[in-house]
Parts: structure tokens; sequence; C-alpha cells
């Protein structure tokens, strides 16, 4: 893994983006946070989880990446220095997850020159979880999707509160960006865990705390904000960015 190097005699540091939980319960002593995006994937919930937000007999869904050459993911990166993180990641995403690790180039939403981040594109590491790992789940209806994730439950809490906090973040943080599979599953879910006189908020107390993340902590400083990666995605992409 290569790791690069922030200046001469410095810690190795490194760039994470997270476009699942790591958006909203990283779990890692990081240094700075920043919201973007990565071209040529979408975020869908195909794969199965049973140390988290689920067990071997209920095994719950959890988002990863699928190649799709017109496709936009956002979320955040997370700067972090040292070792102690990764391993860490490489615990929680690839021993227990399934995942493994790819170099991605990461977007940032915003440009500023005081914050060091040009607004150009810059290498990231990210987890993806592939067919050949043992708890593949592949596509399938978004219902049998969303039922299941109603019925998850896992030692990190239920499986709901994955779901919906990934989609907090994204209404909070990135009001303009759109996710068509993310939101159609979260409208599923909260339909039928009403259905079910199931509170919400029940099932979003899980067994960790999320606080808020400060991210984008250079937005005071910033220059306009320019979209001009987002504007070389093709039309049919663009509807659903909301620029």
């Amino acid at each position: 893994m290569e790791l690069r190097n922030a200046a001469a005699n410095s810690t190795p540091t490194v760039w994470v983006f997270g476009y699942g939980s790591l958006c909203w319960y990283p779990g890692f002593e990081y240094t700075e946070c920043i919201t973007g995006y990565i071209r040529g994937y979408v975020r869908r919930f195909w794969q199965g989880n049973v140390t988290h937000r689920g067990t071997k007999e209920k095994p719950g869904r959890v988002a990863t990446l699928i190649e799709d050459k017109e496709g936009i993911t956002w979320g955040c990166a997370f700067r972090v220095t040292g070792s102690h993180a990764l391993d860490y990641l490489q615990q929680r995403e690839c021993t227990l997850g399934g995942y493994v690790t790819e170099y991605i180039k990461f977007y940032p939403r915003i440009a500023t020159e005081q914050s060091g981040i040009s607004g150009e594109a810059f290498p990231a590491l990210v987890y993806i979880a592939t067919p050949k790992n043992e708890h593949w789940i592949g596509e399938e209806p978004l219902l049998v999707t969303a039922r299941q994730i109603v019925e998850c439950r896992g030692p990190s809490g239920h499986n709901v509160e994955y779901l919906v906090r990934l989609a907090m973040f994204m209404r909070d943080e990135l009001p303009g960006a759109c996710d068509e599979h993310l939101f159609e599953l979260e409208g599923l879910v909260r339909r039928f865990v009403a259905e079910a006189n199931v509170p919400l908020e029940l099932l979003l107390i899980g067994n960790v705390t999320p606080h808020r993340i400060r991210r984008d902590t250079h937005e005071e400083v910033r220059r306009p904000v320019t979209f001009e990666y987002t504007s070389r995605v093709p039309d049919t992409k663009l509807r659903c960015l909301h620029i």
C-alpha cells in the first residue's frame, strides 16, 4: 500500500474515502474531513454483513461500490496519519466486512487556496466489496433489500440505523447531491417501519454514539464553489446533482 508523505521527515499520511457508515461514524482519529465524490462508481446495498449489522442467520445489507462509467458516488474523505487508523480499518472493513482496497481519484466539493486543497482530484484509499467475498449478496429486488434491512440487527446496532444515518448525512451535508438507490431504499424502509408501528428513533439507538463531524472546515475561507468537475458528467447524470 503506497502512502503519501505530507512533508519531508513527517509521518506518512493517506486520505480514506467513506461512502457508508464511515460517513457518520468513522471510528478512528483523523486530522481533516472533507466532502466530495468519486467517479466511475455507484453506491449499492449489495453486500451482506454478519458482524456489525446482521447475523449469519440474517445477514444485514450494507453499501459497496459498483463500477459504472457514468456514475458518481458522494461521500467524505478523511486524512489519517500513521498506521493505527489503517490497522483499525483493515480489521473493520476487510477482516470482518470482506472488503478489499483500491486507490481511486477523489474530487473535493470545495476548493480553497488556504486549505491546501486545490479542487483537483487526488488519490484516496477506498474499501470495496466484490463478488469474490463470502458475504456478497449481489443485485436483488429493492423490496427484498428493504425488508431484510428492517428485520436485521447485529452487534453494532440495527441495520436500519446504518441506512437512515447514511441518508441523513447525504441530506444534511450534501443537499445538492442525489443518490436514487439510497433514497428509494430509505423510503421503503421508513414505510415498512411505520407499517410495523415501530418508532424509528428506537432503531437509531445503536452500540455506538455518532458525534457531529466537522467537515469542510476550510469553508470559512473558501473561494466561490466550482462544479467544474461535476460539469463534465454527461447530461443524463446532471439531473441527479441538482446543480
